[in-house]
């Protein structure tokens, strides 16, 4: 809500040394968000004068048109001879009142005028648009061309009020009083300790059976309509120049007269109004519930088609307007500068509508207007005959018009809403002692009515339907009492039992990965479908049971992670694209799985506590929410430079992140060769765990299939992990065990196996593990080698680094050899493998 300083000072007498800055300070102090303060005119320098147009003289020989004029601006200019101005627009004519810059001013932007030769002409000055003094959109972006009656050589400035502040105020969705000038003007008002002049204080007539007929269909969704007529508007009626200005600093477009007073009431009061061409309107007005197809072209030019939940304003012939949204193309009042197609009579509608009604109405139509931004957060039901009459006011004034007898108002029986409260609740909320003197002065000072000692009977104003309970009364008065005021203690939390095994498990694993040169990037659980056809998944995988959203964010992400992948990669491509091409991105988080037996969530009740019953009939609804790790590489996983060559990521770094992980849970991690949806099937790692003697697949590592890599557009040899983080917790040992020192010499062997070349590396070196006994400490496999004229076709040799230590002697060299030839014999046994010669 943009709130004008000169329109403010109107309703509250701030002290007149009192800035933007200092209203925004008391306003915030008093818990509204007033963004930012905009000082318009702040660099505006005259002189700046209104000027009658004498000659036009049209320039001929340039590219576009160029008119050479002279402009009697009195004695502005010190002389009183007519300026000599060269322009390029042309919605002026001889005659017009326009406004003109003299050298030696200056406008907004820094913009300094002087007299300078141009077009074979010498221009003194410059005859201004809109848009070059700061006003905002006045719907021409031409020059302003004001009325006959302007006086010559006045000042410009003045007339058009371009010097003033503009509080920006962000309103939240409870204060929807504030999205008027009335209701920043009341906080203000207490802010400063000053009284309020209401502008909705006003004389209204009371109402007759002679007004506009009018009927209510559904008093559910209108509890309130007034129906004011005027007629005999005048066809060359404008808006002055005032009221054009102040819809201009709130942020509205100045449209014609009968608009532009609607919304200038709009703004002033909080209400939104409507006016209906009375010439156009055909029978009774009408509020009911659409009729489910039913169509309506509404003002913007857009044909809608409504839904049965929509509220409508309607006629003999149907839908005339959506309620409290947008009125319809069929009623609209025609521009008062078109003498023969002007509305001359009117009729206003100031009505209150139901807030959810027309919230859901606005969301179905995708159709956000000023009037359903005020419904939706709560208007005021008794300002509408206010706004009806200040309207009609207006119409008289300013378009001659003449306001009919006849009143129509339709409306519920007022049922004031009230609340009893403790008078020393607000000091308990707020740990202050307030004392109930303060309680029921800020309470009445809000508009309140207050009676009672101990316990307060408090009516709240029908311009606060946000106050329901007794903890909104409590946060008025902490607020008008300053929450700067408010103590500040520290809480003492009780003693908690720490972080869950799954939660530290989840920390150590963060932060190997990040040790070992990962960067963590979080992504969104939403998925869309296609991804698993990027992703080369088999129509009957598992991952493709998804779990979708009733809401979702985004229609093209509807569902809910069954992976991390999807996500992880776009991470990749984007950051590749971006130009950081060596990457190596983690991520650990959730993915979603629907049970066989999925359940609906139901409601919670809203009334009690939710029991046992309904906790669990909730967790029964839930997917299976697995926890997973995975992690992605493309680039570089080592640079080159002084201290030797670099070397790409390549699909053991990705089978090595796993081993981090599951290191980290203590866990024993198998490998062995692997094929599954986007990895390569010659570069792909099942990686598994063993439970109750069975082995079981809980992930993948590897490199990414090329047409995974194109459909995706990810970077060449791109490789990726995995993990079902949960499953290796299950079977992981996180018990810290201090590691053994001995003072025993270690005895290393080396052996070199030659196996055949489909066979698993894992699988040769879990035979020399077994077969070595206890006396070995450790295995490494150091070189790979395949060479076909000396091994053999189909062969390869696998180097293993054997170290044996025992806790309580010096190991000779024939145990060492005893437990190397035992671990060899082992793996000729299992896997076939021969030591090289």
């Amino acid at each position: 809500m943009r709130v004008p300083l000169s329109w403010l000072r109107e309703y509250v007498d701030l002290p007149a040394t009192e800035t933007g800055r200092d209203v925004q300070a008391k306003l915030i102090s008093a818990g509204l968000e007033v963004e930012t303060v905009e000082h318009l005119g702040a660099d505006l320098k005259g002189p700046l004068v209104v000027g009658q147009v004498l000659t036009i003289e049209e320039l001929e020989g340039f590219k576009k048109p160029i008119r050479f004029c002279t402009v009697n601006v009195g004695r502005a200019n010190g002389t009183g001879e007519p300026q000599e101005i060269v322009c390029g627009a042309r919605n002026f004519a001889v005659g017009d009142k326009v406004v003109v810059v003299l050298p030696g001013a200056t406008l907004p932007g820094g913009f300094s005028i002087s007299a300078r030769k141009t077009y074979g002409k010498t221009s003194h000055g410059m005859i201004c648009s809109s848009d070059e003094l700061g006003m905002g959109d006045d719907g021409t972006h031409g020059i302003i061309v004001l009325p006959p009656e302007t006086e010559v050589g006045k000042d410009a400035i003045e007339l058009l009020e371009l010097v003033d502040e503009v509080l920006d105020i962000a309103v939240t969705a409870n204060r929807g009083d504030c999205l008027s000038i009335r209701g920043v003007a009341r906080e203000a008002a207490i802010a400063y300790g000053l009284p309020l002049r209401d502008p909705a204080l006003l004389d209204v007539p009371a109402p007759n059976a002679y007004g506009y007929p009018v009927k209510i269909a559904d008093p559910a969704g209108c509890d309130r309509f007034t129906a004011r007529t005027v007629t005999g508007l005048s066809a060359e009626a404008r808006s002055p120049i005032w009221l054009q200005r102040r819809l201009q600093k709130v942020g509205m477009r100045p449209i014609s007269l009968a608009v532009d007073v609607t919304n200038y009431v709009m703004m002033e009061l909080g209400q939104p109004l409507h006016a209906y061409d009375r010439s156009l309107v055909q029978g009774t007005i009408g509020v009911r519930r659409a009729a489910e197809g039913e169509k309506i072209v509404t003002l913007d030019g857009t044909e809608r088609k409504l839904h049965a939940e929509d509220l409508v304003i309607t006629d003999d012939r149907g839908p005339i307007g959506l309620a409290g949204v947008m009125g319809g193309a069929n009623t609209e009042i025609a521009d008062h500068g078109d003498t023969e197609k002007a509305t001359s009579d009117v009729v206003i509608e100031a009505a209150h509508f139901d807030q959810v009604s027309i919230a859901r109405t606005a969301r179905r139509h995708k159709l956000s207007s000023e009037a359903s931004r005020r419904f939706e957060r709560g208007v005021d039901p008794q300002a509408a005959a206010a706004a009806a009459q200040r309207t009609v006011d207006l119409l008289v004034l300013l378009a001659g018009g003449t306001a009919e007898s006849g009143v129509t108002e339709i409306s519920a029986p007022p049922v004031p809403h009230t609340i009893t409260v403790a008078a020393d609740h607000p000091d308990k909320v707020a740990g202050v002692a307030y004392g109930r003197e303060t309680v029921v002065r800020r309470l009445q000072e809000v508009g309140c009515d207050v009676y009672g000692q101990d316990e307060l009977i408090v009516t709240v104003p029908s311009w606060r339907p946000d106050l329901d309970d007794i903890n909104d009364l409590a946060e008025e008065v902490i607020r008008l009492e300053g929450y700067e005021n408010l103590p500040s203690t520290l809480p003492r939390p009780p003693a908690g039992r720490g972080l869950t095994s799954r939660q530290r498990l989840h920390r150590r694993v963060g932060r190997a990965l990040a040790g070992a040169g990962y960067v963590e990037a979080l992504n969104y659980p939403f998925v869309g479908e296609q991804v698993f056809d990027q992703l080369g998944l088999d129509a009957d995988d598992p991952a493709r049971r998804v779990v979708r959203l009733v809401n979702p964010l985004s229609d093209e992400e509807p569902a809910l992670r069954t992976s991390l992948l999807p996500g992880l990669l776009a991470a990749l491509r984007r950051n590749d694209g971006r130009g950081a091409h060596d990457l190596a991105l983690f991520e650990t988080g959730l993915v979603f799985h629907p049970r066989d037996d999925q359940r609906v969530a139901g409601n919670l009740p809203v009334d009690r506590r939710p029991s046992e019953d309904d906790l669990a009939a909730l967790d029964a609804a839930l997917p299976d929410q697995p926890r997973h790790v995975a992690v992605v590489l493309a680039g570089a996983r080592e640079q080159a430079g002084w201290w030797g060559k670099g070397r790409p990521a390549d699909w053991a770094d990705a089978v090595e992140s796993a081993r981090t992980v599951a290191r980290e849970a203590g866990a024993e991690l198998g490998t062995r060769k692997g094929q599954y949806g986007p990895w390569h099937p010659g570069r792909c790692a099942e990686l598994t765990v063993t439970v109750d003697g069975e082995e079981r697949v809980i992930g993948h590592a590897g490199e990414l299939h090329p047409r995974v890599l194109k459909t995706l557009g990810l970077p060449a040899r791109t490789c990726a992990m995995e993990l079902d983080l949960d499953a290796v917790e299950r079977v992981g040992d996180d018990t810290p065990q201090a590691p053994g020192i001995s003072t025993f010499p270690v005895a290393t062997q080396d052996v070199a196996l030659v196996v055949d070349e489909f066979v698993p590396a894992a699988d040769v070196e879990a035979a020399l593990r077994e077969g070595a006994g206890e006396l070995l400490e450790s295995i490494r496999l150091f070189d790979v080698y395949d060479n076909a004229e000396q091994l053999g076709e189909g062969r390869k040799s696998l180097a293993y680094a054997l170290r044996f230590r025992a806790g309580d002697r010096t190991l000779t060299v024939d145990e060492a050899s005893a437990a190397r030839d035992a671990a060899v014999a082992l793996a000729g046994e299992r896997v076939g493998a021969v030591l090289r010669s």
